[in-house]
């Protein structure tokens, strides 16, 4: 059975954000390499994306002025 596997410009169409946006940030490891191509799980995605703060996972951190 064939693994789909999401690219860089598949996650940030899932995430609302541009592929430059999705380039700034710090993806967790792929879960595919085929040879310097990166690919996550759409799961990977969505549990590392709730993670994030402010995304429903954990708080921002707050600046003190």
């Amino acid at each position: 059975m064939t693994q789909r596997f999401l690219s860089v410009t598949e996650i940030a169409a899932r995430l609302g954000i541009t592929t430059n946006g999705v380039l700034n940030l710090r993806l967790p490891e792929p879960d595919a390499l085929i040879g310097r191509t990166r690919g996550w799980k759409p799961e990977t995605i969505d549990a590392w994306n709730a993670q994030r703060p402010g995304h429903g996972g954990r708080p921002r951190k707050s600046v003190d002025k």
